[in-house]
């Protein structure tokens, strides 16, 4: 006879606080950068708003699906059988989805950055132009 003995996992625990916890996280640093780049998408676009906020909601969107489909596919946990480690396999999640996302937020500002350089740049161009004519 073979006995099979069951063992208690704390997996279904760790995907039910992880994934509220992660795309609070996209959304709250969207929120914030998307919020903030207003300012930089209107120089971008020489003060039309339309089209700065047409493209700054495509990058919003496009934030959260890169950000949100990276965190599904770093989701897995594997037997997690004490509190303990169940405390430790979310903070390690939850502490490499953090940098991850910190380091999207600064490539989109310095997206943004570079943009608005181009735009100054390109203006001081045409400014130049007009005034050799």
């Amino acid at each position: 006879m073979n006995a099979t003995i069951l063992i208690t996992t704390y997996n279904f625990q760790a995907y039910m606080i992880y994934l509220p916890i992660v795309i609070a996280l996209t959304i709250l640093v969207s929120q914030f950068l998307f919020k903030n780049s207003k300012t930089f998408m209107i120089d971008i676009f020489h003060q039309k708003e339309d089209i700065a906020m047409a493209t700054n909601s495509l990058f919003k969107i496009g934030f959260y699906l890169l950000n949100i489909g990276f965190a599904l596919c770093i989701i897995e946990f594997f037997q997690i059988e004490t509190v303990e480690r169940l405390v430790v396999a979310l903070s390690q999640k939850i502490g490499g989805f953090s940098i991850y996302l910190g380091i999207m937020m600064l490539l989109n500002l310095l997206l943004f950055l570079k943009g608005r350089k181009h735009a100054m740049n390109k203006d001081k161009k045409i400014e130049n132009e007009n005034t050799d004519i």
